[in-house]
């Protein structure tokens, strides 16, 4: 199995889903800055769902093709649960989560 293909599905469903709560508008005031518009709102249901296509391709470089689907709804699984456990206790932690990860992926991708 390639790790760094799994540990990028993951990020990136967490993202989709992340990018569905942030579609929300009671999520969206919970989450991010007031300062922020709220037209940006309704771009992050379609980011969401292309990060969720993403999400599957990078399942197909790990596993085959009935078994990528099974692993991705298991990705989404997990990372909608995560993402319902950190929203009530620390909310800002869920949004700079992906970013955080990210960053940790490409820097381990490079060693």
């Amino acid at each position: 199995m390639n790790g760094s293909a799994l540990c990028a599905s993951f990020l990136l469903a967490y993202a989709g889903m992340l990018g569905f709560c942030l579609g929300k508008e009671r999520h969206w005031k919970q989450l991010v800055n007031p300062r922020v518009p709220t037209g940006l709102r309704r771009l992050c249901v379609p980011a969401g769902g292309l990060l969720l296509g993403l999400a599957v391709y990078t399942s197909w470089q790990v596993w085959p093709g009935g078994m990528a689907v099974v692993g991705w709804f298991g990705f989404i699984s997990l990372a909608g649960f995560s993402l319902l456990m950190l929203l009530p206790y620390t909310p800002r932690l869920a949004v700079s989560l992906p970013l955080v990860g990210g960053s940790v992926w490409v820097a381990a991708a490079l060693v």
